[in-house]
Protein backbone atom coordinates (compact mmCIF):
# COMPACT_ATOMS: atom_id res chain seq x y z
CA UNK A 1 0.00 0.00 0.00
CA UNK A 2 1.31 3.74 -0.64
CA UNK A 3 2.35 5.65 2.11
CA UNK A 4 -0.79 8.00 1.31
CA UNK A 5 -3.23 4.97 1.56
CA UNK A 6 -1.25 3.84 4.78
CA UNK A 7 -1.93 7.40 5.80
CA UNK A 8 -5.65 7.58 5.12
CA UNK A 9 -6.17 4.32 7.24
CA UNK A 10 -4.69 5.86 10.24
CA UNK A 11 -6.91 8.72 9.50
CA UNK A 12 -9.93 6.86 8.98
CA UNK A 13 -8.74 4.50 12.20
CA UNK A 14 -8.83 7.83 14.45
CA UNK A 15 -12.20 9.40 12.92
CA UNK A 16 -13.19 6.05 14.34
CA UNK A 17 -12.06 6.66 17.62
CA UNK A 18 -13.51 9.78 18.32
CA UNK A 19 -16.79 9.03 17.06
CA UNK A 20 -16.42 5.52 19.57
CA UNK A 21 -14.91 8.41 22.50
CA UNK A 22 -17.77 11.12 21.46
CA UNK A 23 -21.13 8.02 21.69
CA UNK A 24 -19.98 7.68 25.38
CA UNK A 25 -22.29 10.13 26.24
CA UNK A 26 -25.16 8.52 25.08
CA UNK A 27 -24.55 5.31 27.52
CA UNK A 28 -26.66 5.35 30.48
CA UNK A 29 -24.88 3.04 32.99
CA UNK A 30 -27.37 0.02 34.93
CA UNK A 31 -24.85 -1.97 36.35
CA UNK A 32 -21.01 -1.39 36.06
CA UNK A 33 -19.33 -4.10 37.78
CA UNK A 34 -15.62 -3.62 35.89
CA UNK A 35 -13.70 -3.27 39.06
CA UNK A 36 -14.44 -7.08 39.55
CA UNK A 37 -12.47 -7.74 36.20
CA UNK A 38 -8.94 -8.97 36.89
CA UNK A 39 -5.79 -9.42 34.84
CA UNK A 40 -6.02 -11.95 32.03
CA UNK A 41 -9.95 -12.38 31.76
CA UNK A 42 -11.58 -13.07 28.50
CA UNK A 43 -14.17 -10.17 27.84
CA UNK A 44 -17.57 -10.87 25.69
CA UNK A 45 -18.65 -7.50 24.34
CA UNK A 46 -22.45 -7.06 22.47
CA UNK A 47 -25.16 -4.99 21.72
CA UNK A 48 -28.72 -6.33 21.85
CA UNK A 49 -32.38 -5.35 21.85
CA UNK A 50 -35.35 -7.43 23.33
CA UNK A 51 -33.40 -10.45 23.62
CA UNK A 52 -34.60 -11.82 27.05
CA UNK A 53 -35.07 -15.12 25.06
CA UNK A 54 -32.18 -15.75 23.87
CA UNK A 55 -29.99 -14.53 27.40
CA UNK A 56 -30.27 -17.71 29.07
CA UNK A 57 -28.11 -20.07 26.60
CA UNK A 58 -26.23 -17.19 25.34
CA UNK A 59 -24.55 -16.44 28.61
CA UNK A 60 -24.52 -20.52 30.25
CA UNK A 61 -22.47 -21.11 26.58
CA UNK A 62 -20.09 -18.23 26.37
CA UNK A 63 -19.47 -19.19 30.66
CA UNK A 64 -18.95 -22.16 29.49
CA UNK A 65 -16.25 -21.56 27.44
CA UNK A 66 -14.38 -19.34 29.57
CA UNK A 67 -15.37 -15.94 29.38
CA UNK A 68 -15.60 -14.12 32.93
CA UNK A 69 -17.57 -10.92 32.12
CA UNK A 70 -20.04 -9.39 30.15
CA UNK A 71 -20.13 -6.30 28.89
CA UNK A 72 -23.74 -5.08 26.95
CA UNK A 73 -25.04 -2.23 25.59
CA UNK A 74 -28.89 -2.12 25.40
CA UNK A 75 -30.49 -0.37 22.70
CA UNK A 76 -33.77 0.23 25.00
CA UNK A 77 -35.25 -2.71 25.38
CA UNK A 78 -39.07 -3.35 26.18
CA UNK A 79 -38.80 -7.25 27.09
CA UNK A 80 -36.86 -7.40 30.41
CA UNK A 81 -33.44 -7.94 29.09
CA UNK A 82 -32.50 -4.87 30.63
CA UNK A 83 -33.74 -6.23 34.09
CA UNK A 84 -31.79 -10.29 33.09
CA UNK A 85 -29.02 -8.04 32.45
CA UNK A 86 -28.67 -6.76 35.67
CA UNK A 87 -28.86 -9.23 37.91
CA UNK A 88 -26.25 -11.07 36.56
CA UNK A 89 -22.86 -10.72 38.09
CA UNK A 90 -20.67 -11.07 35.45
CA UNK A 91 -22.27 -8.84 33.52
CA UNK A 92 -21.64 -4.62 33.29
CA UNK A 93 -24.77 -2.87 31.20
CA UNK A 94 -25.14 0.08 29.73
CA UNK A 95 -28.67 1.68 28.16
CA UNK A 96 -29.38 4.35 25.10
CA UNK A 97 -32.38 5.33 23.09
CA UNK A 98 -30.09 6.37 20.54
CA UNK A 99 -29.93 5.80 17.36
CA UNK A 100 -28.59 2.30 16.55
CA UNK A 101 -28.14 2.99 12.98
CA UNK A 102 -26.05 6.72 13.24
CA UNK A 103 -23.99 4.86 15.77
CA UNK A 104 -22.79 2.13 12.85
CA UNK A 105 -25.17 -0.05 13.98
CA UNK A 106 -23.59 -0.27 17.57
CA UNK A 107 -19.90 -0.86 16.65
CA UNK A 108 -18.76 3.15 17.81
CA UNK A 109 -20.92 2.20 21.21
CA UNK A 110 -18.49 -1.28 21.35
CA UNK A 111 -15.76 0.62 19.72
CA UNK A 112 -15.85 2.91 23.00
CA UNK A 113 -16.35 -0.17 26.02
CA UNK A 114 -13.16 -1.76 24.29
CA UNK A 115 -11.24 0.95 24.52
CA UNK A 116 -12.42 2.01 27.86
CA UNK A 117 -12.17 -1.77 29.44
CA UNK A 118 -10.59 -4.31 26.73
CA UNK A 119 -6.77 -3.04 26.81
CA UNK A 120 -4.68 -5.63 27.16
CA UNK A 121 -7.29 -8.67 27.33
CA UNK A 122 -8.45 -11.06 24.65
CA UNK A 123 -12.24 -9.75 23.81
CA UNK A 124 -14.73 -11.76 22.00
CA UNK A 125 -17.58 -9.90 20.24
CA UNK A 126 -20.36 -11.25 19.34
CA UNK A 127 -24.71 -10.84 18.84
CA UNK A 128 -26.60 -13.13 21.04
CA UNK A 129 -27.73 -15.18 17.96
CA UNK A 130 -24.07 -16.18 17.46
CA UNK A 131 -21.69 -18.74 19.05
CA UNK A 132 -18.37 -19.40 18.48
CA UNK A 133 -16.83 -22.83 17.70
CA UNK A 134 -12.76 -22.67 17.80
CA UNK A 135 -11.05 -25.91 17.34
CA UNK A 136 -10.81 -28.38 20.40
CA UNK A 137 -13.48 -26.39 22.09
CA UNK A 138 -15.07 -29.40 23.00
CA UNK A 139 -12.57 -30.04 25.67
CA UNK A 140 -10.12 -27.19 25.96
CA UNK A 141 -11.11 -24.08 27.63
CA UNK A 142 -11.04 -20.57 25.11
CA UNK A 143 -8.15 -19.85 27.74
CA UNK A 144 -6.01 -23.04 26.05
CA UNK A 145 -6.79 -21.41 22.72
CA UNK A 146 -5.90 -17.82 23.74
CA UNK A 147 -2.68 -18.78 25.30
CA UNK A 148 -1.20 -20.75 22.87
CA UNK A 149 -2.22 -17.55 20.45
CA UNK A 150 -0.42 -15.13 22.67
CA UNK A 151 2.93 -17.67 22.50
CA UNK A 152 2.42 -17.63 18.34
CA UNK A 153 2.17 -14.21 18.57
CA UNK A 154 -1.58 -14.16 16.89
CA UNK A 155 -3.35 -11.11 17.83
CA UNK A 156 -6.90 -12.11 16.08
CA UNK A 157 -8.91 -15.35 15.46
CA UNK A 158 -11.40 -15.33 12.25
CA UNK A 159 -14.31 -16.86 11.81
CA UNK A 160 -16.99 -17.53 8.93
CA UNK A 161 -20.39 -16.83 9.74
CA UNK A 162 -22.48 -20.48 9.40
CA UNK A 163 -26.36 -19.53 9.43
CA UNK A 164 -27.75 -22.32 11.02
CA UNK A 165 -31.67 -23.25 10.24
CA UNK A 166 -34.25 -26.00 11.15
CA UNK A 167 -35.31 -28.63 8.60
CA UNK A 168 -38.80 -27.17 7.80
CA UNK A 169 -39.95 -23.98 8.32
CA UNK A 170 -38.66 -21.91 10.29
CA UNK A 171 -41.35 -21.33 12.66
CA UNK A 172 -42.89 -25.05 13.15
CA UNK A 173 -40.71 -25.75 16.44
CA UNK A 174 -40.72 -23.16 19.27
CA UNK A 175 -37.70 -22.03 20.87
CA UNK A 176 -37.94 -21.62 24.31
CA UNK A 177 -36.16 -19.56 27.02
CA UNK A 178 -32.76 -21.51 27.90
CA UNK A 179 -32.43 -23.73 25.57
CA UNK A 180 -29.59 -24.49 22.71
CA UNK A 181 -31.25 -23.71 19.91
CA UNK A 182 -29.15 -25.63 18.20
CA UNK A 183 -31.54 -28.32 18.96
CA UNK A 184 -33.50 -26.60 16.66
CA UNK A 185 -31.48 -24.76 13.70
CA UNK A 186 -29.20 -27.75 13.69
CA UNK A 187 -28.68 -27.57 9.44
CA UNK A 188 -26.12 -25.65 7.48
CA UNK A 189 -24.63 -25.19 4.05
CA UNK A 190 -21.54 -27.03 3.54
CA UNK A 191 -20.87 -25.61 0.46
CA UNK A 192 -22.37 -22.20 -1.65
CA UNK A 193 -19.60 -19.95 -0.71
CA UNK A 194 -18.13 -16.85 -2.76
CA UNK A 195 -14.64 -15.30 -1.27
CA UNK A 196 -12.56 -12.58 -2.56
CA UNK A 197 -9.94 -10.72 -0.98
CA UNK A 198 -10.61 -7.27 -0.16
CA UNK A 199 -7.21 -5.42 -0.66
CA UNK A 200 -8.05 -1.97 1.02
CA UNK A 201 -8.46 -3.49 4.73
CA UNK A 202 -6.31 -6.84 3.81
CA UNK A 203 -9.56 -9.24 5.03
CA UNK A 204 -11.32 -12.00 3.09
CA UNK A 205 -14.72 -11.26 2.12
CA UNK A 206 -17.57 -14.10 2.03
CA UNK A 207 -21.05 -14.22 1.22
CA UNK A 208 -22.89 -16.92 0.32
CA UNK A 209 -24.78 -19.94 2.35
CA UNK A 210 -28.64 -20.27 2.55
CA UNK A 211 -29.38 -16.50 2.80
CA UNK A 212 -27.60 -15.71 -0.45
CA UNK A 213 -29.37 -18.62 -2.08
CA UNK A 214 -32.75 -17.87 -0.42
CA UNK A 215 -33.35 -14.42 0.08
CA UNK A 216 -30.61 -12.93 -2.43
CA UNK A 217 -30.95 -15.21 -5.45
CA UNK A 218 -31.18 -12.83 -7.79
CA UNK A 219 -28.95 -10.32 -6.31
CA UNK A 220 -26.08 -12.44 -4.56
CA UNK A 221 -23.60 -9.29 -4.30
CA UNK A 222 -25.89 -7.81 -1.83
CA UNK A 223 -26.13 -10.77 0.83
CA UNK A 224 -25.00 -10.24 3.91
CA UNK A 225 -20.99 -10.87 4.90
CA UNK A 226 -20.11 -13.80 6.35
CA UNK A 227 -16.35 -13.08 7.57
CA UNK A 228 -15.68 -11.94 11.20
CA UNK A 229 -12.88 -11.39 13.33
CA UNK A 230 -14.60 -11.75 16.96
CA UNK A 231 -11.78 -12.63 19.14
CA UNK A 232 -9.15 -9.91 19.10
CA UNK A 233 -6.33 -9.27 21.57
CA UNK A 234 -7.13 -5.55 22.03
CA UNK A 235 -5.12 -2.41 22.49
CA UNK A 236 -6.00 0.86 22.78
CA UNK A 237 -6.18 2.28 19.65
CA UNK A 238 -7.79 -0.50 17.83
CA UNK A 239 -11.62 0.41 16.06
CA UNK A 240 -13.77 -2.20 14.25
CA UNK A 241 -14.60 -0.41 10.91
CA UNK A 242 -18.07 -2.51 10.21
CA UNK A 243 -19.56 -4.68 12.45
CA UNK A 244 -16.56 -7.09 13.39
CA UNK A 245 -16.17 -7.84 9.51
CA UNK A 246 -12.77 -5.78 9.47
CA UNK A 247 -10.72 -4.28 11.84
CA UNK A 248 -7.92 -1.75 12.19
CA UNK A 249 -4.69 -1.78 12.21
CA UNK A 250 -5.27 -3.62 8.95
CA UNK A 251 -3.06 -6.03 10.10
CA UNK A 252 -5.42 -7.43 12.41
CA UNK A 253 -7.07 -8.85 9.29
CA UNK A 254 -4.50 -10.45 7.82
CA UNK A 255 -5.37 -13.72 9.45
CA UNK A 256 -5.10 -16.17 6.39
CA UNK A 257 -1.78 -17.97 4.36
CA UNK A 258 -1.46 -16.68 1.18
CA UNK A 259 0.79 -18.94 -0.01
CA UNK A 260 -1.36 -21.65 0.35
CA UNK A 261 -1.25 -23.11 3.84
CA UNK A 262 -3.58 -22.96 6.40
CA UNK A 263 -3.63 -20.66 10.20
CA UNK A 264 -6.56 -21.03 12.67
CA UNK A 265 -9.27 -20.32 12.01
CA UNK A 266 -13.07 -20.57 13.83
CA UNK A 267 -16.89 -20.76 13.00
CA UNK A 268 -19.31 -18.42 15.04
CA UNK A 269 -22.62 -20.91 14.52
CA UNK A 270 -25.86 -17.83 13.64
CA UNK A 271 -28.48 -19.31 14.72
CA UNK A 272 -31.13 -16.35 13.65
CA UNK A 273 -33.86 -18.25 12.18
CA UNK A 274 -35.85 -19.30 14.83
CA UNK A 275 -39.92 -18.89 15.20
CA UNK A 276 -38.63 -15.45 16.76
CA UNK A 277 -37.34 -14.57 12.93
CA UNK A 278 -40.83 -13.33 12.04
CA UNK A 279 -41.57 -11.01 14.67
CA UNK A 280 -37.56 -9.39 14.61
CA UNK A 281 -38.02 -8.89 10.75
CA UNK A 282 -41.01 -7.11 11.39
CA UNK A 283 -39.56 -4.63 14.45
CA UNK A 284 -36.93 -4.38 12.28
CA UNK A 285 -38.00 -3.04 9.24
CA UNK A 286 -40.19 -0.71 11.00
CA UNK A 287 -37.28 0.42 12.84
CA UNK A 288 -35.05 1.01 9.98
CA UNK A 289 -31.85 0.60 11.68
CA UNK A 290 -29.86 -1.69 10.61
CA UNK A 291 -27.29 -1.49 7.26
CA UNK A 292 -29.14 -0.37 4.42
CA UNK A 293 -31.86 1.19 5.31
CA UNK A 294 -32.73 -2.47 6.59
CA UNK A 295 -32.19 -3.94 2.89
CA UNK A 296 -31.63 -7.36 4.54
CA UNK A 297 -34.64 -7.44 6.45
CA UNK A 298 -36.79 -5.84 3.42
CA UNK A 299 -35.43 -9.04 1.33
CA UNK A 300 -36.56 -11.20 4.45
CA UNK A 301 -39.81 -9.67 4.42
CA UNK A 302 -40.57 -10.32 0.38
CA UNK A 303 -40.09 -13.97 1.26
CA UNK A 304 -42.34 -13.48 4.22
CA UNK A 305 -45.16 -12.32 2.75
CA UNK A 306 -45.83 -15.54 1.04
CA UNK A 307 -44.91 -18.32 3.33
CA UNK A 308 -42.93 -19.14 5.94
CA UNK A 309 -39.08 -19.81 4.72
CA UNK A 310 -37.91 -23.64 4.23
CA UNK A 311 -34.01 -23.06 3.81
CA UNK A 312 -33.28 -26.76 4.25
CA UNK A 313 -32.45 -29.01 0.51
CA UNK A 314 -30.83 -31.81 -0.10
CA UNK A 315 -27.67 -30.64 0.19
CA UNK A 316 -28.04 -29.32 3.93
CA UNK A 317 -25.65 -30.83 6.32
CA UNK A 318 -26.53 -31.14 10.05
CA UNK A 319 -24.29 -30.28 12.30
CA UNK A 320 -22.14 -32.58 14.30
CA UNK A 321 -19.27 -31.04 15.63
CA UNK A 322 -16.11 -28.60 15.16
CA UNK A 323 -14.38 -31.68 13.53
CA UNK A 324 -16.81 -31.71 10.70
CA UNK A 325 -16.58 -27.91 10.12
CA UNK A 326 -12.61 -28.62 9.98
CA UNK A 327 -13.40 -31.88 7.32
CA UNK A 328 -15.59 -29.64 5.63
CA UNK A 329 -13.33 -26.72 5.16
CA UNK A 330 -15.06 -24.16 7.03
CA UNK A 331 -12.65 -23.67 9.97
CA UNK A 332 -9.06 -24.72 10.54
CA UNK A 333 -6.91 -26.16 14.11
CA UNK A 334 -4.05 -25.00 12.08
CA UNK A 335 -0.40 -25.64 13.98
CA UNK A 336 -2.47 -25.55 17.58
CA UNK A 337 -2.21 -29.68 18.07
Amino acid sequence: MSLIGQYALRLQRKRLLWRAFRSRHVLRPVANRTRQIARGDILLFSTLRNEKVRLPYFFDYYRDLGVKHFLIVDNDSRDGSRKWLKQQPDCSVWTTKASYRRARFGVDWLNWLQTRYGNGHWTLVADVDEFLVFPFCDTRPLHALTDWMDASAIRALPAMLLDMYPKGPIDAQTYVEGQNPIEIASWFDSGNYAIEKNHRYQNLWIQGGPRARYFFGDQPHNAPALNKTPLVKWKRGYAYVESTHMVLPRGLNQVYDEQGGECISGVMLHTKFLNTFVEKSTEEIKRQQHYGRSREYKAYARQLETKQPDLWNTWSEKYINWRQLEILGLMSKGNWA
